[in-house]
């Protein structure tokens, strides 16, 4: 089942709610692993937030997750990408990811996405033809290689 979504831009004054929403988003996963830890989470998020490049996932007029597709020195990466846990397993990651990747296609470029280690989002990146380039200590580096719209 199709859900309609829409992105809506993000500004600077969005940081605590988004910032509210990564920890909704991660808490299991980050739990899981040991490491939720409020304070981090807030450095990390504001250490990679870059509001001209972040945008609402929006359905009914309701904001329900955020995601960042930026510039990277090898073409383009997604970052920042949450959904509030009721839309978790719903279709709507896969929906607003291939709007990502048709964007990427459309200039040639790869895309690459950093994953926490044991998140379920791994297995999701996988799906969606995502190649593991590099693990680190707590998290996988994937990469999608370029595709050329047709």
């Amino acid at each position: 089942m199709m859900i309609d979504f829409a992105f809506a831009p993000a500004s600077a004054a969005d940081f605590d709610a988004l910032l509210a929403l990564r920890l909704r988003a991660l808490r299991v996963s980050l739990e899981a692993l040991g490491r939720y830890d409020p304070v981090r989470a807030r450095q990390r998020f504001a250490d990679h937030f870059q509001p001209e490049y972040c945008r609402h996932i929006v359905v009914n007029g309701q904001r329900v997750g955020c995601v960042s597709l930026k510039p990277a020195e090898d073409g383009l990466l997604i970052d920042q990408f949450y959904l509030q846990p009721a839309w978790h397993g719903r279709g709507l990651g896969s929906q607003v990811l291939q709007a990502l990747l048709a964007e990427a296609d459309e200039q040639g470029l790869p895309v690459q996405v950093e994953v926490l280690k044991g998140s379920r989002a791994n297995g999701f990146y996988q799906r969606q033809g995502f190649v593991l380039q590099a693990d680190g200590q707590y998290d996988n580096y994937y990469q999608r290689p370029a595709c050329v719209a047709a």
